[in-house]
């Protein structure tokens, strides 16, 4: 009877020893917007600037891109001409 209680405790002792390490209670919930302590710092104002002429920069060459005048059809060799409707259709 002893040996069952001693194996029963130990299973307990296991299990508890389980769900504790699922739980994560030394770090806080990650909540979007908050920053931990051991986060990176935030960027500085010359690593803004950077950013923000590297986006002009990237802008500006979209912008010359030749807009497409013509719309291209791949398959147009391949497909067959729609058929022509009568005009007169009486």
């Amino acid at each position: 009877m002893q040996r069952k209680a001693i194996g029963a405790t130990f299973i307990l002792l296991l299990m508890t020893q389980v769900i504790s390490a699922q739980e994560n209670t030394r770090s806080a919930p990650f909540r979007p917007g908050v920053h931990l302590k051991n986060d990176a710092p935030s960027r500085t104002k010359e690593q803004k600037a950077y950013d923000r002429a590297l986006d002009r920069a990237y802008q500006s060459t979209l912008k010359e891109i030749p807009e497409q005048k013509k719309k291209s059809d791949p398959w147009a060799d391949i497909r067959p001409a729609p058929p022509t409707a009568a005009k007169n259709k009486q």
